[in-house]
């Protein structure tokens, strides 16, 4: 599953009494609003709230398609290629087709199968754990759900199979501008390798790697803590003016991971781009400087500390970790694995990762995109480029 469902519930503390609001107001990401008397188990749903539904379905799916931003289609894309046909690469976005099909058996038949209480967890920041306890047997237990008391199916529980493959979507991206000035016209591409889960001892030389290859877009307005050192900037975007974006991404899942890089450039120089990236792939695999692996340490270390420092922030942590591992991790435990990892570490799992075949995503004008087997083949290379093809005519 690519992604949990949070409620967030935010409570006021009065004479040490905890006080359940008794209108729940949660926004919750891809479902439709609650109508609650107490939490999420009495929810009853109006016709018309779910014909508004789908039309906010229908409206984020034609945003998504306009948008100059393409972070998010690209990562669909990615899995898509990198997970053909299973678990994660499945499609995250309701197909325009399904929007139709939206009904109050579909999403009762959903809670009825996926909201069942090995698949919870409850979280609290800021509250004592008896009370929490006492507040969630007098709440949530003992109360029949608004979608039946049925026994849920049996959910696919498929692991990952990493497949590798390409995605591609030819669009002609010259009239994405929000404005009256025009928009350079940009192709995108997003290459990606499979590294490893979360619950794996390697996951923290992973994070400390894609802090380190870091990057953004040509126009930051740089700073502190914005990553201008990072190996994507500093090899990528200072050295060549026509490339617009060079991010890197990690992905981790309970059974896989993808770590991948985005680039943006001009589509008559869609090849050089391809081969840059390449290449720097490749020199994961190389000599790690010590001073960028610290100073890729202490920004990754200082982004979780400062992300702590909220609330909000705490509690999500608090149930996404216990959710996936059944356990947390407190922030100095994390920071002393991000401590202990070194160069051999970050050599180590880039070799590992580049021993397995790339996933490809392409989207705008795709004329003088390399073939997979030439991306494939880069890879492999010592060198990262890509092989020469020679041409009798022109």
């Amino acid at each position: 599953m690519k992604q949990n469902i949070l409620v967030e519930l935010l409570t006021f503390w009065k004479n040490w009494h905890f006080r359940l609001l008794i209108d729940l107001a949660a926004k919750m990401k891809f479902c439709l609003p609650w109508k609650s008397m107490g939490v999420f188990v009495t929810a009853r749903r109006r016709d018309e709230e779910i014909e508004m539904t789908r039309m906010a379905v229908q409206f984020e799916l034609e945003d998504l398609n306009m948008r100059p931003d393409p972070e998010p289609l690209l990562t669909e894309m990615i899995h898509e290629a990198a997970y053909r046909e299973n678990t994660v690469g499945l499609h995250r976005f309701c197909p325009t087709e399904n929007i139709a099909k939206i009904n109050r058996e579909v999403l009762y038949s959903y809670l009825r199968n996926y909201y069942t209480p090995d698949r919870m967890v409850l979280a609290g920041v800021g509250v004592e754990h008896e009370r929490l306890v006492e507040c969630a047997r007098k709440h949530l237990l003992g109360d029949r759900p608004a979608w039946g008391s049925e026994a849920a199916v049996q959910v696919d529980r498929s692991v990952a199979q990493y497949t590798g493959g390409i995605a591609k979507l030819e669009r002609d991206m010259s009239n994405v501008s929000l404005g009256p000035a025009p928009f350079p016209e940009l192709t995108h591409i997003m290459i990606g390798l499979e590294s490893c889960s979360f619950l794996e001892a390697d996951f923290i030389p992973f994070a400390v790697l894609n802090m380190m290859m870091g990057g953004g877009g040509s126009f930051s307005a740089g700073g502190p803590g914005k990553g201008m050192f990072t190996r994507l900037y500093l090899n990528v975007l200072n050295r060549h003016h026509w490339m617009y974006n060079a991010t890197s991404y990690h992905h981790s899942y309970e059974d896989t991971g993808l770590l991948c890089i985005h680039a943006s450039a001009d589509p008559r120089q869609v090849r050089e781009m391809v081969e840059i990236i390449t290449r720097e792939f490749v020199l994961m695999a190389g000599t790690v400087d010590v001073v960028e692996l610290e100073r890729a340490k202490t920004q990754l270390m200082s982004m979780l500390m400062m992300n702590l420092e909220a609330r909000p922030v705490i509690f999500e942590d608090v149930g996404r970790q216990v959710l996936a591992t059944r356990s947390r991790k407190l922030p100095h435990e994390l920071c002393a694995l991000i401590r202990d990892v070194k160069p051999e570490d970050i050599k180590r799992v880039a070799s590992k990762m580049l021993r397995g075949k790339p996933a490809v995503a392409a989207l705008g004008d795709l004329t003088d995109l390399p073939t997979y087997e030439h991306v494939q083949a880069a890879l492999s290379s010592k060198d990262g480029r890509l092989p020469r093809m020679y041409r009798l005519f022109r």
